[in-house]
C-alpha cells in the first residue's frame, strides 16, 4: 500500500550483534541447511557451549547433530576427521586453540595432508573452531596464538575472524568449503557488539576465504592485522589522525591462503606498512607479511623499513600489569607509526 501511494519503502537497518552470537547464528543456519553437517566438542550439547557459542542447538537439533564429547582433543578431533573423509562436515569445537596441541597430529597429518596424498580422491571438508590466543589473566599455557602454526602448513585454510559480520560470514564459508579449515577466534571478542549489515543478516551471506578488507581509508601508513588487533589498530588510527597522520587499516580475515594483493596495493598509495599481530615475533604471520612485500614489485614504493608490533616474545604472564606489557596496546601500534614515518 505504501508503495502504490508511492512513499519510500525504508530498507531494514543494520543491527548490534555480538561475535558470539553471529557464531550461533552461522551454527544454526548451516545445521539447518545441510543435514550432514554436525557439531562435536567438549560440553557443546547440554550446556550450550563453554561460552555459549552453541546456546540452543542441542535442543533444537538433537544429540546427533550436537554431540558432547570426553575431555580427549585426540580422539574427537580424529572421530571429526574420519567423519569428513565420508563426506559429513563436522565442525569440531576446542574449548581454546592451547588444548589443540593435544590433536595437532589429527588436525596436520590426518586433515590437512590426505586429499593430496589421495591425489584428490579424499577430500576432508571439517572445521576446527574456538578461541585462540590470550583471553585474560590464564597465564601462558592459555595465551598461545596458533596463527603462524597452522597458517604454515599447506593443505589448510586458515582464518582469523574480527567483527561480527567477519564470524559469521568466515564460519559459514568455512562449513561450506570441502578443505580442512581452521577458525582462530577470540575469547574477548565474544561479547562485543558489531554493527551487522542487512546483507549479512541472509542465511547465504558469506565471506569468501582469502580475501582482506579495508576498515578504514587512508594515505600515510598501512596498519595490518588479523582478530583482535584490528580494533586496537583502528582506536591507534583515531589517536594519530587528531595529528594529522591518516592510516589506512586492513583486516587479514584469512592468514592462509593471505590476500597479499590488497596489502601490495595499500603499500603502494601510503609507502609504509606496520603490522600487528598478538602472537610472538618469530616466524609471525607479521615476519610473513613483510617478507611477501620485500619479495614483491610494492617493495620499490616503500620509504622505509617496514615495522612489526607483536606480542612479547616470552611464555604468557599470570600477572595483569605483566600480562598487558606482553600484548599489543594502542600505544605501541602509534610509537611504530611514528617510528616508521619518522615523526
Amino acid at each position: 500500500l505504501q508503495h502504490r501511494r508511492g512513499l519510500r519503502l525504508s530498507a531494514p537497518a543494520a543491527i548490534q550483534v555480538t561475535v558470539r552470537d553471529a557464531l550461533n547464528q552461522a551454527l544454526d543456519e548451516e545445521l539447518e541447511r545441510d543435514e550432514r553437517v554436525f557439531l562435536l566438542g567438549e560440553e557443546v550439547a547440554q550446556y550450550d557451549g563453554a561460552y555459549k557459542i552453541s546456546r540452543g542447538l542441542w535442543k533444537k537439533y538433537g544429540d546427533k547433530r550436537v554431540i558432547d564429547t570426553p575431555i580427549s582433543e585426540m580422539g574427537f578431533a580424529g572421530i571429526a576427521v574420519g567423519a569428513a573423509m565420508v563426506w559429513l562436515r563436522p565442525v569440531c569445537e576446542f574449548m581454546t586453540f592451547n588444548f589443540a596441541m593435544q590433536a595437532i597430529d589429527q588436525v596436520i597429518n590426518s586433515a590437512a595432508k590426505t586429499c593430496y596424498m589421495s591425489a584428490g580422491a579424499i577430500a576432508v571438508p571439517i572445521v576446527f573452531r574456538g578461541p585462540n590466543g590470550a583471553s585474560a589473566g590464564v597465564a601462558a599455557q592459555h595465551s598461545q596464538c596458533f596463527a603462524a602454526w597452522y597458517g604454515h602448513c599447506p593443505g589448510l585454510k586458515v582464518v582469523s575472524p574480527w567483527s561480527a559480520e567477519d564470524a559469521k560470514g568466515l564460519l559459514k564459508a568455512s562449513i561450506r568449503d570441502d578443505n580442512p579449515v581452521v577458525l582462530l577466534e577470540n575469547e574477548l571478542l565474544y561479547g562485543v557488539p558489531f554493527e551487522l549489515s542487512e546483507q549479512a543478516q541472509s542465511k547465504e551471506f558469506v565471506i569468501p576465504i582469502g580475501k582482506a578488507k579495508i576498515e578504514r581509508q587512508g594515505t600515510h601508513v598501512t596498519l595490518v592485522a588479523h582478530s583482535r588487533p584490528v580494533g586496537h589498530c583502528l582506536e591507534a588510527a583515531a589517536v594519530l589522525a587528531k595529528e594529522g597522520v591518516e592510516c589506512e587499516v586492513i583486516n587479514m580475515r584469512t592468514i592462509r591462503p593471505m590476500d597479499i594483493e590488497t596489502v601490495e596495493a595499500s603499500v603502494v598509495k601510503t609507502n609504509h606498512l606496520v603490522t600487528v599481530e598478538g602472537g610472538w615475533p618469530q616466524f609471525g604471520v607479521g615476519a610473513e607479511i613483510c617478507a611477501r612485500i620485500m619479495e614483491g614489485s610494492a617493495f620499490n614504493y616503500l620509504d622505509a623499513p617496514a615495522v612489526r608490533v607483536t606480542g612479547a616474545d616470552v611464555p604468557m604472564p599470570y600477572a595483569k600489569i605483566l600480562e598487558d606489557n606482553c600484548i599489543p596496546q594502542v600505544k605501541d601500534i602509534v610509537f611504530a607509526v611514528k617510528k616508521a614515518l619518522n615523526i
